[in-house]
C-alpha cells in the first residue's frame, strides 16, 4: 500500500473517531445536565436550608469545616447533600446515640420490649430514639442518593470537556493526515515525471 493511501485511510479512522467523541461528547453533556437539573429540581422541593454556623458550632472541627461553605444556602446540590448528610444528621445521631448505629439501637428496644419488668420509661425513651434514628438514616439515604447522581452529573460532565478535546484532537491529526496524503501524492507524481 502506498504511503499516501495510508495516510488517507488513517486519516479517515480519525475523523470517524472525531465524529464518534463528538457525539459521545454531546450525549454526555445532556446526560450531566439532566442529572444537575434533577438534582436541583428534587432538592429544592424540599425546601432545606444549610444550616447556620451558630446550628453547627457543638460540632465537630471536621463537620464544621464540611458545613461552613454552604451556610444558610438552600440546598440544591449533590455536594450540599452530602455536606447535610454526613457531617450533620449522622454527627447528631452519633452524639444521641453514643455512635451506636440504628439497628443497634434497635435490637436494644425489641430485646428491652420483650422483657415483662422492663423499666417504662427507659423503653420509652429507647423507642423515641430507635425511631428518631430511623428518621434521620432514611432522610440521611435519600440525600446520599442525590449526592450519588450530582457526582455522577460531575462525572459525565468531566468525560464530556474529555470527549470534545479528543475530537478536536484527532480531527486536527487527520487534516494533517489527508494533507501529508496530497503532498506524497505530488511527490509521487513529481517523481514520476521526472522519470519520465
Amino acid at each position: 500500500m502506498k504511503r499516501s493511501a495510508l495516510d488517507r485511510l488513517v486519516s479517515w479512522v480519525g475523523l470517524v473517531l472525531a465524529a464518534v467523541l463528538l457525539v459521545a461528547g454531546v450525549l454526555l453533556t445532556v446526560a450531566s445536565s439532566f442529572i444537575n437539573s434533577q438534582v436541583a429540581t428534587q432538592l429544592s422541593a424540599q425546601k432545606i436550608t444549610m444550616p447556620v454556623e451558630a446550628a453547627y458550632s457543638t460540632l465537630a472541627p471536621e463537620h464544621q469545616a464540611a458545613l461552613a461553605p454552604y451556610a444558610g444556602q438552600p440546598m440544591t446540590t449533590g455536594a450540599q447533600a452530602e455536606a447535610f448528610a454526613d457531617h450533620y444528621i449522622q454527627a447528631h445521631i452519633d452524639a444521641m446515640s453514643g455512635g451506636k448505629t440504628y439497628e443497634e439501637v434497635s435490637g436494644e428496644f425489641i430485646k428491652l420490649s420483650k422483657d415483662a419488668n422492663a423499666d417504662q420509661a427507659k423503653l420509652k425513651e429507647l423507642g423515641d430514639l430507635r425511631q428518631t434514628m430511623f428518621m434521620g438514616a432514611t432522610l440521611r439515604g435519600m440525600l446520599l442518593n442525590a449526592y450519588a447522581f450530582g457526582t455522577m452529573a460531575l462525572i459525565a460532565g468531566i468525560a464530556a470537556i474529555a470527549a470534545y478535546v479528543a475530537a478536536v484532537v484527532f480531527a486536527v491529526l487527520s487534516i494533517l493526515g489527508f494533507r501529508h496524503a496530497k503532498a506524497a501524492t505530488g511527490e509521487a507524481l513529481v517523481g514520476k515525471t521526472a522519470a519520465e
